[in-house]
């Protein structure tokens, strides 16, 4: 399913994408705050994609992957996910992450932002939540601007650089008020 913003596109993660999303989550500050760590070589990102990349292949997939890129020349900036849970508890979890010379503008809100409308108007989800370590700040501000509320916090559950991390748990019900 592809997707759009007034400056994105978020396409489908495609086979051609494994590079340069190989190339981004390999830059030591995206990778930061990502519990997979730093891929060691590009197998490493082709087996953690491929199956994504399958997943849109099914009727109701479990997990939907895009790249973000900017409308006016397609330029990569970023990845985004969902993880749906298609189950009595109508719920998915989202991710997004952005090129670091481009964090400050916007991008990340735009696309969480159209990810919540995707999840409740699409897919008809009840609750849309994402999670950041309680030191990314930046992710923080992203999640209350696209309308979400901190719900708690889970203590070290992030797995990141052999350390254990706490995580603030954010999320969004379909009857919440979105800006």
């Amino acid at each position: 399913m592809k997707l759009s913003t007034q400056r994105l596109i978020l396409s489908p993660l495609r086979s051609a994408d494994i590079p340069e999303i190989h190339r981004f989550h390999s830059n030591p500050k995206v990778a930061r705050y990502n519990t997979i760590g730093i891929p060691q070589h590009i197998k490493m990102t082709e087996a953690l994609l491929e199956p994504i990349i399958a997943e849109k292949q099914k009727a109701k997939p479990d997990f939907y992957g895009w790249t973000i890129r900017l409308k006016p020349d397609n330029q990569f900036i970023g990845e985004a996910g969902m993880s749906v849970m298609n189950n009595r508890f109508q719920s998915a979890e989202i991710h997004y992450h952005i090129e670091p010379e481009l964090w400050g503008k916007g991008y990340a809100t735009e696309v969480a932002r159209e990810l919540i409308h995707f999840a409740f108007e699409d897919l008809k989800l009840h609750r849309v939540q994402a999670g950041a370590a309680t030191e990314n700040i930046g992710s923080h501000k992203v999640m209350e601007k696209a309308g979400m509320s901190r719900e708690g916090l889970k203590r070290k559950v992030l797995p990141i650089r052999g350390d254990w991390y706490d995580n603030y748990m954010y999320a969004i019900l379909d009857t919440d008020p979105r800006p």
